[in-house]
Order: C-alpha cells, then structure tokens, then sequence
C-alpha cells in the first residue's frame, strides 16, 4: 500500500495537497453527542455519569467508585516493572526541570510619579487534566499535564481516565499519575470525564480549568464546557509533518511518520515535505517495509491511506511555506542546518530539530509537554505549558501624583465614552474638602 507522492508548488498548487490540508477541529456528530450528555449530567449529575460508563465504557460503576483507591495507586506502584518505574521517574525529573525554567515570574516597574504597576501569577486552586485511556494508557499524558500543574503550584490537581469494563485502570497510567503528583484521580472518560469535572456533581467538585488531548467527542466536549471552566486547546488526532532535503535518512523519516499513523483513530496525519523526489520515492518504499513490522499495523494502514502524503517541493523555502501552512502538531526539519529554518517556522506546535530529534523524544521525555493543538489550530493556539496553570493578575499602585497627572487623560475618555462616573472616581480625589 504504496503512499502517495505529489508535487506542490506556491504558484502550482495541489488540489490533493489543499484537500489534506483541511481537516476539521471538530466534528459534528461528536458536538451533537457531547451536548446531549453534558445536558444530562447538569440536570441528572452522578445518575448522568454512571449511566455515560456504562454506555460509552461497558462498566458497572457506582458513583461511591468513580474515584481511583489509595490502595489501588499502591498496587499499581507494586505492580509496575523497575524498568519502568525508572522511566517514569526520570521523565518526571526532566518535565518537572523544564516547566521550573519556564514559568512565568511576578514583575513590576515603576510608574513615572513614585507609584508601582506589574503582574502576579496565581496557580489556580482545582485543574482537571484528561488522560486518554482508550486505544492505549497514555501514562505519558499522566506526567506531561499533572507534573505542570505541581510545579505551579495548584493543590488540587484531579485526572479523569476511562476504566476498563471491569472498573480497572492500567496499572501503569495509575503509577505515572500517582508520581506526576494527582490529588485526585477518577475512572471516568470520554464526554462523561469532562463533564464530571467542568461541571460537578454532589459527590465531585468542578475544576476551574481542563486540560490534556482526547479525540473527537473529549474535544467537543471540551468546547461546549468553555465559560463553564476555562481551557487549554485543541488537542485531537495526532498528526506530523517533516521537512526534509536530498540528505535526509529516508529511514528515518518514514519511522518518524510511522510513529504517529500508530495511536489508532485513524484520523491521524502524516506529511512528508521535501525537495528531492528521490527522497520521497525511498520513503515511500521504506514506509511500506516498516510498516507490516509494527504490532499496529491494522490502525497504521488505514493512516497511510487515508491520512499520509508525500509532497515534492522545488525548494526547501516553499517546504517550509507548506509546513506553515500545515500548521502541525509536531514538526521535524530533517535538513542541513536546521536551527536556521528553525527561525522561518511560524505555525508549530513542537519542533524537533535536526536527525537526532524524533517526535518521540517530546512523546516521553525531552521536557516540553506532548500536549498541542492539532488539525491546524498550530495557526492560533500554542502547546501547553506550566503557565497555563497560572492566572495572572495586574496591579497598579498609583501615587497622588501619579492619579493627578493622568487625571485629565481620565476625563477625556470618560466625556467620549459617556462615563461621568468614571470620570468623578479620579476627580473628587482632589476636590477641596
């Protein structure tokens, strides 16, 4: 099942290429599904949710059971292997060690007559982070979402995850959120999960803020929760792009290709961009021997004919123009010196830079978090970070002086907006009593 390969150019565009391009954030169905559930659980709360488990997740559970056991985290810490363990925590070190370097610091400056102005960061008091659980227990979503919001700072921490039929959550999902430092962990996914936390119920308080990826129906879900809590972005199937020249190892970027056609909605994306059509050709012949290796290939054959594409470019400057464009979740420049076109990436989610930098490096251990805006939403939202736990405030601390000199400016704007009021709060600070 050989990929397709197609030329592409700024003024020659494709219409093969335009159609890949458009792919939908959102999807209908699951926005119709999302509403009638969500509904329910506003009007029916824990009644709602058992019976959303035991539809969506095949599970007899009681609301006394939503809530993962002190007794189950330890068996799960009993029963994960030492390899592991030892990869969770040294992937806990390292995100724990890049959100520290980049959270956002209180500043201030000083207004021009004595006074003070600047912001503060606040972490949040309750977040709930999604944790995907469906094709695969992604225990790596466990440390890349929890682990931000510790370091913030928030004290409550609460992750939704769907259970087995059984009522059992993976074992090691169970160990990565008990490191990652989650104060509160529930067996509920999909729709129900999101509701549960945006929404509440009489046994499970609401959240201020969700984050984390799920498909289709977690992501409409999360739309239609917006204003209710806040929110992170648009994280949906997973999706890559690679820009690569005449140099690049063919083998290595139809691995790197392969790696994301595996996670099995079969909505995924896979683009290949490169000036060198005997580098697609290899590709193109390598992905079809890599791909009948993998355990999943059932799901990675479906991406690879309906969600991958090789495109051939004149030049490495309009591959790039076609990777903005793309705006992928991930992006990989397999070029010769790539930290240059590194600076002509506009629309990215993460960019792994140079041969040595596959996609699975920010997966599961690099530091930045693996949860980013997909189906082109690149263009408008940025991947999750440690600040986004954070609420900022600003503050002004003005001085007589400082309200006096600006007194005037006040007035003006008051007098055109028709705000008398405002303008009198300034004023009558300096009438004479």
């Amino acid at each position: 099942m050989s990929v397709r390969i197609v030329k592409w150019s700024t003024k020659t565009r494709s219409e093969v290429v335009n159609a890949f391009l458009r792919r939908p954030a959102f999807d209908e169905g699951a926005e119709e599904a999302a509403a009638k559930v969500l509904d329910d659980i506003k009007t029916k709360g824990n009644k709602a949710v058992v019976e959303s488990v035991k539809r969506f997740q095949g599970a007899s559970l009681p609301a006394s059971r939503f809530q993962v056991t002190h007794s189950e985290l330890l068996a799960a810490r009993r029963g994960v292997d030492r390899e592991f363990a030892d990869a969770v925590r040294e992937a806990h070190n390292r995100i724990a060690k890049f959100a520290r370097a980049g959270i956002k610091k209180n500043w201030r400056m000083s207004s021009p007559r004595g006074g003070v102005l600047g912001e503060q960061f606040v972490p949040y008091d309750r977040v709930g982070c999604y944790i995907p659980g469906g094709a695969a227990p992604l225990a790596s979503t466990a440390l890349m979402t929890v682990t931000l919001a510790k370091v913030a700072g928030v004290p409550e921490v609460v992750a939704c995850t769907p259970c087995a039929a059984d009522g059992s959550v993976d074992k090691f999902l169970l160990h990565a959120l008990e490191v990652a430092g989650a104060t509160e962990v529930y067996k509920v996914g999909g729709i129900q999960g999101v509701g549960l936390m945006a929404l509440g119920t009489r046994t499970v308080k609401k959240v201020q803020k969700i984050v984390g990826p799920g498909g289709a129906y977690v992501t409409a879900a999360k739309r239609q929760m917006y204003g209710q809590v806040a929110l992170d972005l648009v994280a949906g199937p997973s999706e890559i792009a690679v820009l690569a020249d005449a140099k690049a190892n063919p083998a290595f970027i139809a691995a790197d290709l392969l790696s994301q056609a595996e996670h099995g909605s079969g909505h995924e994306k896979a683009l290949l961009v490169t000036s060198s059509m005997e580098v697609a050709k290899r590709v193109q012949e390598e992905l079809d021997e890599q791909a009948v290796l993998l355990s999943r290939r059932e799901a990675v054959a479906k991406v690879m004919k309906k969600g991958m594409l090789l495109v051939v470019v004149p030049n490495l400057d309009q591959g790039i123009e076609l990777c903005n464009l793309f705006a992928a979740e991930h992006l990989e420049l397999m070029v010769r010196e790539p930290k240059m076109w590194l600076r002509k990436v506009r629309c990215a989610g993460a960019v792994f830079v140079g041969e040595w930098s596959p996609e699975a490096t920010g997966d599961f251990v690099a530091g930045p978090s693996h949860v980013l805006p997909t189906g082109g939403a690149a263009a408008m939202f940025s991947g999750l970070t440690v600040d986004d736990f954070l609420r900022r405030s600003s503050f002004i601390a003005f001085t007589r002086a400082d309200l006096k000199d600006t007194v005037k400016v006040i007035e003006a704007f008051a007098r055109v907006e028709g705000l008398d009021a405002h303008a009198r709060s300034a004023t009558i600070r300096f009438d004479d009593k």
